[in-house]
């Protein structure tokens, strides 16, 4: 797993790549989040276009991340969520628990349209 981070305006953009899965991609993503989110940063976009592969602990790793981030006021949101990601994504029944976009324009425009306080109300506390 190779992770890049970029800054869009006030907007931080996780470009991950390789299979988020047990070991090193699910620690990896939750050592990234938990430094952006340590940093103060309130808009999070994870790109999931070069992610070919994910199992339950990547599954939890993204749910613990918007969850995190949602009693901290902050907003996260998927990025290009295709192919066998977003089968396993909606098998496992938590791809509803997501601001999911398919262009990276509309994500960040989505973004400077609704205020942070509301836009994750999607997450469910019982989410695991």
């Amino acid at each position: 797993m190779h992770v890049d981070v970029r800054q869009t305006n006030d907007v931080i953009i996780v470009d991950l790549e390789g299979d988020l899965v047990a070991g090193t991609g699910d620690e990896l993503l939750r050592e990234v989040m938990g430094e952006l989110l340590s940093g103060g940063w309130k808009k999070i976009l994870i790109n999931l276009s070069r992610v070919p592969r994910l199992d339950s602990a990547g599954i939890g790793e993204l749910v613990g991340s918007i969850k995190l981030a949602k009693r901290i006021d902050t907003s996260v949101r998927l990025l290009h969520v295709t192919g066998r990601v977003r089968d396993v994504l909606a098998f496992s029944q938590v791809l509803p628990l997501f601001h999911v976009y398919d262009d990276e324009a509309s994500a960040l425009a989505a973004f400077s349209e609704v205020d942070s306080s509301d836009s994750d109300e999607a997450v469910s506390e019982s989410a695991t």
